[in-house]
């Protein structure tokens, strides 16, 4: 089977900067056809291809990430803050256009806490190594959730 819209797609991946310092590897899944469940640029380059096809890109800060949104780092008080706060722990609050947001709790500091929407790789050129291991068609409910359930998918 090719991937196609609407195809389930496994891989196997590595993240890396683009001198190869490795960031994260390991498999998922993804819904192919727009569903922004990967990056654009490595569904472009799956389009057509079957299990067994492997790539390896590089992704420019657009392509990934995009860039940093200094709008998304914030110094709060630690009073506003529930009680167990720590960091690397993530919190909601409203963004920049009044949207829930995910917040990083990146540093706390005395009464302060230090928090950054940003996705931690955010700013950066990456490279994007994948082996296609499986495809195969979506489910009905797989696509109308918008994304792959079970294995390296999503869980309900």
């Amino acid at each position: 089977m090719h991937i196609t819209k609407d195809t389930a797609v496994t891989l196997s991946y590595q993240l890396t900067t683009p001198q190869g310092k490795l960031l994260d590897k390991g498999h998922m899944a993804y819904l192919h056809g727009g569903y922004e469940n990967i990056f654009p640029k490595v569904e472009a380059a799956l389009e057509g291809q079957a299990a067994g096809y492997a790539v390896t890109l590089d992704l420019d800060v657009d392509d990934a990430f995009g860039e940093r949104d200094e709008r998304l780092v914030r110094t709060i008080p630690k009073s506003e803050f529930p009680p167990g706060v720590k960091v690397g722990g993530q919190l909601r609050g409203p963004g920049p256009d009044g949207h829930p947001q995910a917040f990083n709790v990146v540093k706390i500091k005395g009464a302060e806490v230090h928090l950054d929407g940003n996705h931690p790789l955010a700013g950066q050129a990456l490279r994007f190594a994948c082996q296609v291991t499986e495809v195969r068609a979506a489910t009905a409910e797989e696509i109308a959730h918008r994304h792959v359930h079970g294995g390296h998918g999503h869980h309900h």
